[in-house]
């Protein structure tokens, strides 16, 4: 069975520091990576590494937030029609995926987390389709980091803010972790999306390193 999103709210779901995945619709892992090196990253290029797996990957090329570097990782795979790549390294400020990585009729879905992040940083959701925003929002749906309802095109925003709504949302009494959590229950029942937990947590994906161009 394919895992939804949810799984992305636990604790380290990934590594330490959070996460950070793009999912996309209508464009294959390689082409996806190609096109985050290209222009979420400017001036990069993705050397290929082979397969790793995500510890591997963070040990060898040392992509420990901690220390400081500013390397930075993808390992990329397919799931269904859906290609997906998910960032290791110092992606914190440094991955953003503008709305043209979704150009030629492609869908694109970014959700991040800076978990160590001290202000703290709320998770985020952001989409795009054919080039141009479609939704954004932050997934504590906390005022506090500007959640005044769900942002762009309004008829995507009216349907996910009738989701939340739904689900009760926003309560400013339930806990943090458990409204992130619904969000991206959600948000996968919504865009039709998924990460399958086992092969990003242990299997072996292709690698890439981004390297400036």
């Amino acid at each position: 069975m394919t895992d939804t999103l949810s799984w992305l709210a636990e604790p380290e779901s990934i590594a330490f520091g959070g996460y950070s995945v793009v999912l996309a619709r209508g464009l294959d892992p390689a082409e996806l990576v190609a096109r985050i090196a290209a222009e979420a990253v400017p001036r990069c290029t993705a050397r290929p590494l082979g397969p790793y797996t995500g510890e591997d990957l963070i040990e060898e090329h040392e992509l420990d937030l901690a220390s400081g570097t500013e390397d930075l990782a993808l390992r990329h795979g397919q799931v269904g029609d859906l290609a997906y790549a998910v960032a290791y390294g110092y992606w914190q400020g440094e991955l953003g995926i503008p709305a043209t990585v979704s150009r030629g009729g492609a869908e694109v879905y970014h959700v991040e987390y800076e978990e160590e992040n001290g202000k703290p940083v709320p998770p985020n959701f952001s989409a795009s389709w054919d080039g141009r925003p479609l939704c954004s929002f932050n997934l504590h749906l906390d005022s506090s980091w500007g959640f005044d309802g769900v942002d762009g095109d309004p008829e995507t925003a009216a349907a996910v803010t009738a989701d939340l709504a739904a689900a009760g949302l926003p309560d400013p009494e339930r806990e943090k972790r458990d409204v992130h959590r619904t969000c991206l229950e959600l948000l996968g029942r919504r865009f039709g999306l998924a990460l399958p937990r086992a092969a990003v947590l242990d299997g072996e994906l292709p690698a890439v390193l981004l390297e400036a161009a």
